[in-house]
């Protein structure tokens, strides 16, 4: 085809510095909605009538099984998450999953002209919007990973021959570069899910060695479920796991909520801590605390009440509030850590959870916790803690 003045930016050197520029975001940290947004801005720039452009991927990630970006002139990026019970007749009737299932690469729909062919319902809603022509692809990473995206036109004629070679050029190397993200991006997912944010965060700044430890002062939570025992016992596995998420997501939900850092799920019981450091006061922390542990109730009452219409016994748990010093990083083996706290204070809190119900009392907290918040403690007397030497005095909430 002879190279016209229009065509010639589309395979010279805008295409080749877009390539380039491709490459050297695999390289960097960068995130997908810069990634695609600063692609489309610059395949625009070079000549190719793009008006929408669209890239998908499967993740790991507790509550979504992927995500989408959406790229429109003038309006920027839009990203939208894809749970697991979500997708259906849209999806069965979408050009992405006739290429999955048949092994298709890539595929093209004019919208208009005597070549139209909608044969998929999302290109009547595309066309709706101004749209000419169509173009999907995938890019497998391997047997069930990879990209899949479309670029869309609205110029009069479509893409041309040149357009189309742009866009697979480009299309391959977008594809190595979210491939970089991608990777980083499941990685986080998983340590965010089964460390916490703060936690994934140290572990990936290279604190992974045993004996990666730091004395801090904080807040340490401590609750526990009320008679897991008799209802493990008596339940099926099935409905017990059923109490037990309905339980964390009362307790380590609400801890979570308010800016603690949950550290560990161990059985039925929930350890967390609500740091004390230059941003935060021991007054802020025991604050963002208490309203944890209020939150957890009400949590736990709209349980009850879900569980009561189901015919099913209401749960309960007690929760201790302490304040001190706790050693907090890495322990365990060398090749297999636990990122947790230890100390005095952890076993305080553990000892103060276990008068709950000896006192009847949902929350418990200590003196240091106390004084920390001007409320209507009620005292609830001295009390020895096994392993602590002298009595401490607990106190209960208000109400």
């Amino acid at each position: 085809m002879t190279e016209t003045k229009e065509e010639a930016p589309r395979g010279g050197g805008l295409i080749d510095t877009l390539a380039d520029w491709l490459m050297s975001q695999a390289l960097s940290e960068t995130d997908m909605e810069s990634l695609i947004g600063g692609c489309c801005e610059r395949l625009a720039a070079a000549g190719v009538p793009l008006s929408r452009a669209y890239m998908a991927f499967r993740t790991l990630h507790p509550l979504f099984q992927g995500f989408g970006y959406t790229w429109r002139r003038g309006e920027g990026v839009t990203m939208e998450s894809y749970a697991y019970d979500v997708g259906g007749e849209a999806y069965r009737t979408s050009p992405i999953n006739h290429m999955e299932s048949t092994g298709i690469p890539y595929l093209r729909r004019r919208l208009t002209g005597e070549q139209a062919l909608l044969d998929f319902p999302v290109l009547e809603e595309i066309r709706a919007q101004g749209a000419t022509d169509y173009v999907s692809y995938i890019v497998p990473f391997s047997a069930d990973d990879g990209v899949v995206g479309s670029w869309t036109s609205d110029r009069a004629a479509g893409f041309d021959d040149m357009d189309i070679h742009a866009m697979q050029r480009i299309q391959q190397r977008l594809a190595v570069a979210s491939k970089v993200i991608i990777r980083e991006q499941k990685t986080r997912n998983i340590l965010n899910a089964y460390f916490g944010v703060n936690a994934a965060d140290r572990i990936l700044s290279g604190h992974i060695r045993r004996g990666d430890v730091e004395r801090i002062h904080a807040v340490i939570w401590y609750s526990d479920l009320r008679d897991s025992t008799p209802m493990a016992d008596r339940l099926s596995a099935e409905d017990y796991l059923d109490v037990l998420n309905s339980y964390f997501e009362s307790t380590a939900g609400a801890v979570s909520a308010h800016d603690g850092e949950v550290l560990l799920l161990i059985g039925d019981a929930v350890l967390a801590i609500f740091p004390i450091h230059s941003g935060r006061s021991e007054r802020q922390a025991c604050t963002a605390a208490m309203q944890a542990a209020e939150d957890a109730q009400e949590r736990l009452r709209e349980c009850n009440k879900q569980r009561e219409e189901d015919s099913k016994e209401p749960l309960s748990f007690g929760l201790a509030l302490h304040v001190g010093d706790v050693v907090y990083g890495n322990i365990g083996l060398p090749e297999r850590l636990e990122l947790t706290v230890v100390g005095a204070a952890t076993n305080e809190a553990a000892r103060l959870q276990g008068l709950t119900k000896a006192l009847g009392r949902q929350v418990l907290v200590s003196e240091a916790f106390a004084r920390n918040l001007n409320l209507d403690w009620e005292p609830m007397g001295q009390h020895e803690l096994r392993g602590v030497a002298a009595a401490q005095a607990v106190f209960a909430p208000p109400g």
